[in-house]
């Protein structure tokens, strides 16, 4: 582990959506997994604590997706983070991206049922927030295109 994933790790929000996130993987593990061989999740974000007690029990493959998910999150580029999916800038490897976009389809519904319930709705309020400044942006820089003509 490097200083600046520590230094990172340390902001508040970062650790908010590193927890959440895994609680989401963990989810989706508990659906798609069972079979597998599963252990206590050893991560760098986990041997700082920002998991605190909860112990994430994951397969080697959610582990790892996870562990690549901690690095991307905490180097995001962009301040204020938006949720991946409305970023245009995709630090995910492809095949990454389509495991965290599966994950998140299967999670996320059920996260409602595993006291996710107020992070859901605030992620809806958010997602729909955004939508309309896009919307905006793109109706004043249709506008502005128009009057240059």
């Amino acid at each position: 582990m490097n200083e600046r994933f520590a230094e990172k790790m340390a902001t508040e929000q970062v650790r908010v959506d590193t927890r959440t996130l895994a609680d989401f993987v963990s989810i989706y593990c508990d659906g798609h997994h069972k079979d597998r061989s599963r252990a206590r999740l050893a991560s760098d974000a986990a041997t700082l604590g920002v998991y605190g007690r909860k112990s994430h029990v994951l397969c080697e493959e959610c582990a790892e997706h996870l562990r690549y998910a901690e690095k991307r999150r905490a180097f995001c580029p962009r301040d204020p983070k938006p949720f991946c999916a409305h970023c245009d800038t995709h630090c995910y490897r492809d095949e990454e991206r389509a495991w965290q976009r599966e994950m998140m389809r299967y999670s996320g519904r059920r996260s409602v049922l595993h006291g996710h319930a107020v992070d859901g709705i605030k992620h809806v309020i958010a997602a729909r927030k955004w939508r309309r400044e896009m919307e905006q942006s793109a109706a004043i820089a249709a506008q502005t295109e128009r009057e240059d003509l």
